[in-house]
């Protein structure tokens, strides 16, 4: 997978000003409400599938994730018939007030720079893109992706910091042996996946329905999948090294991200 952009894509590369102005502009929490650790009893009641993936995602003994910070470093296309293009991502994530601030740098031909944001605040959702910085060529906003957004926020704290799902906007339904499914509560809008788990609790692949694409003949409800490159450990804590975006439309699935992790920060003020 090809990654090289005129950004920096190491572990504690520094995030790109624009991306920390923006952060820092939506006024966003500045720390966890409490600070209290999760404890067994906080998994009673929870589906069986549930409670071995919080347990092997090392929720149990320490505070409920309150904020993330990630880095990612891959490739995207805009349709099946398209080359791909090599990217570099920001995000910036709140659980204190959901919220998910997301800015992607893409190079297409290799040569024009293309920055997107992706944002859901106060149960609104936004997609906008410009070439250059400077010429609009995306701008997306409405009920679907109110949805979507939420959807995605929810896909980011199932893979990367699920103490951010302990809490009452949070609902655990059983799916079998090794899933289970979760719903997720915010300003009105209700979302929901399915998370399936490998041998060891670690989620290998979570999919849902709350997601539109964008299509030649318009924004089009389908399920949609991130699955799962494969996992290691950080300070003791799993971190998965990378994986995908996934559309499956009736003519077949369309893969249309891929991405390493680069750098995880839990639990970091807005702008820091």
């Amino acid at each position: 997978m090809s990654a090289s952009t005129s950004e920096r894509a190491t572990a504690g590369a520094r995030p790109p000003r624009a991306f920390v102005r923006g952060v820092v502009a939506a006024g966003l929490p500045t720390g966890p409400v409490s600070v209290d650790a999760v404890t067994e009893a906080d998994l009673d009641g929870l589906p069986p599938a549930a409670v071995r993936y919080l347990r092997a995602m090392g929720v149990v003994g320490r505070p409920r994730t309150w904020s993330l910070r990630a880095h990612f470093a891959g490739r995207f296309r805009r349709g099946p018939d398209q080359a791909w293009m090599p990217c570099d991502a920001w995000q910036y994530n709140s659980a204190v007030e959901v919220a998910r601030l997301y800015r992607i740098r893409l190079v297409m031909g290799r040569v024009v720079p293309m920055w997107g944001w992706d944002t859901y605040r106060g149960g609104s959702g936004r997609m906008r893109g410009k070439v250059l910085d400077l010429v609009t060529v995306a701008d997306g906003s409405g009920p679907e992706f109110d949805i979507g957004e939420l959807t995605t926020w929810l896909d980011d704290a199932l893979l990367l910091a699920p103490g951010m799902l302990l809490g009452t906007r949070t609902t655990w339904e059983a799916a079998g042996d090794d899933g289970f499914r979760v719903s997720l509560a915010d300003a009105g809008h209700t979302v929901g996946a399915e998370v399936f788990l490998d041998a060891d609790g670690r989620p290998r692949d979570v999919r849902t329905e709350d997601r539109w694409a964008d299509l030649p003949g318009g924004l089009t409800r389908a399920p949609w999948s991130t699955p799962v490159q494969g996992w290691t450990a950080v300070d003791g804590l799993p971190r998965m090294t990378g994986g995908a975006a996934v559309w499956h439309l009736p003519d077949g699935e369309f893969r249309y991200g891929e991405m390493t992790l680069v750098d995880l920060r839990l639990d970091v003020p807005p702008g820091r």
